[in-house]
């Protein structure tokens, strides 16, 4: 008997769509965010020190300083940390005479935080120092470097929180990327 091969009827296994390559991280610009950040907040570092202070009582005088009334939970909030650990810093700066509270004009048990002159001339003193370092940056970057920067810097931020973030810090909700 002779065999019969039926080239028509044989049909190539199906292939698979190639994977996707799986792309290399973007190290050069996850370091230079790191670096970046440590340069940033070095100047303040230096200060604060001086006071006793670390980036965490940084961050609660920034954002007191920058919302006079700010209420606690809406700190807890902006900052993403835990009553307890805010709680600690809040006290050493309440202690230091860097931040006042006061009870809510319409809710007694509601905390409202204040800076003292003292707190105000220290948040402004930081603030100056890195707004120095930015404006070095920018200049060295370029015409339209900072625009570019504060887009690419709140694209970072998580999509559904971009909006009151912008209207926090004062950027046209229009200007908010998507």
């Amino acid at each position: 008997m002779t065999d019969v091969i039926f080239a028509h009827r044989t049909r190539p296994a199906p292939q698979s769509p190639p994977a996707p390559a799986r792309p290399e991280p973007d190290y050069a610009l996850i370091e230079l965010l790191f670096f970046a950040y440590r340069d940033f907040v070095a100047d303040a570092d230096q200060v604060l020190v001086g006071y006793g202070f670390g980036r965490a009582h940084h961050r609660v005088l920034h954002f007191v300083d920058r919302n006079p009334g700010l209420r606690v939970r809406d700190l807890l909030d902006i900052l993403k940390i835990t009553k307890q650990s805010l709680a600690r810093v809040l006290k050493a700066l309440v202690d230091g005479g860097f931040v006042r509270q006061e009870a809510g004009a319409s809710d007694r048990r509601e905390k409202r935080l204040f800076t003292t002159d003292e707190g105000h001339a220290l948040a402004r003193r930081l603030a100056l120092l890195q707004t120095a370092r930015i404006a070095r940056a920018a200049a060295a970057a370029g015409p339209g470097a900072a625009g570019t920067a504060r887009d690419f810097l709140l694209a970072m931020v998580e999509p559904h929180e971009r909006e009151a973030i912008a209207a926090r810090i004062g950027i046209d909700p229009g200007e908010v990327a998507r």
